[in-house]
């Protein structure tokens, strides 16, 4: 296998995974009525650049940003291991809310909507399979699929001149 077809392989499964992932979060929001909190966004976040980074690597053929995508998917993986110590209460996470305030509200508005907006824990785990989190599953997945795309840049060779 050449190094520029390592460097295809690795961003194609990035790219699967990482839009699987975020079909999937997107799914469990809007069918499933499962609103997502701070972290679930950071997690969001990593595999919107997971797909960035592993579309210029497909496009180009450039192998370090081939390494770039399975280093933002190791990041994904990060972020979703730590969401999910945060669930099971292995560290505290963030207790940060936000909720549309602007700057000519008065007091009264702007308690009003403070105290009506949606609050979604990060420390609660509202859907599990097999007794695993999302973020537990999505920090699973992320790690195996960044490994993989790992495997795939390093196990190349270069093509004959």
């Amino acid at each position: 296998m050449t190094r520029a077809k390592g460097v295809r392989q690795a961003a194609w499964l990035l790219i699967a995974v990482s839009g699987a992932l975020l079909l999937g979060a997107l799914a469990f929001q809007f069918i499933g009525g499962l609103k997502p909190c701070e972290m679930c966004y950071w997690q969001r976040y990593a595999h919107l650049a997971v797909l960035v980074v592993s579309a210029l690597a497909l496009i180009s053929g450039n192998r370090a940003l081939g390494w770039l995508a399975a280093l933002a998917m190791a990041v994904a993986a990060g972020l979703g291991l730590f969401h999910a110590g945060v669930e099971l209460k292995w560290w505290q996470g963030v207790t940060a809310c936000t909720a549309p305030v602007s700057a000519g509200m008065s007091t009264a508005d702007m308690l009003d909507t403070l105290m009506n907006a949606p609050l979604v824990r990060c420390d609660e785990i509202p859907w599990s399979l097999l007794g695993i989190s999302m973020a537990g599953w999505n920090a699973l997945i992320s790690a195996g699929a960044a490994l993989s795309a790992a495997f795939a840049l390093v196990f190349t060779r270069r093509a004959p001149r």
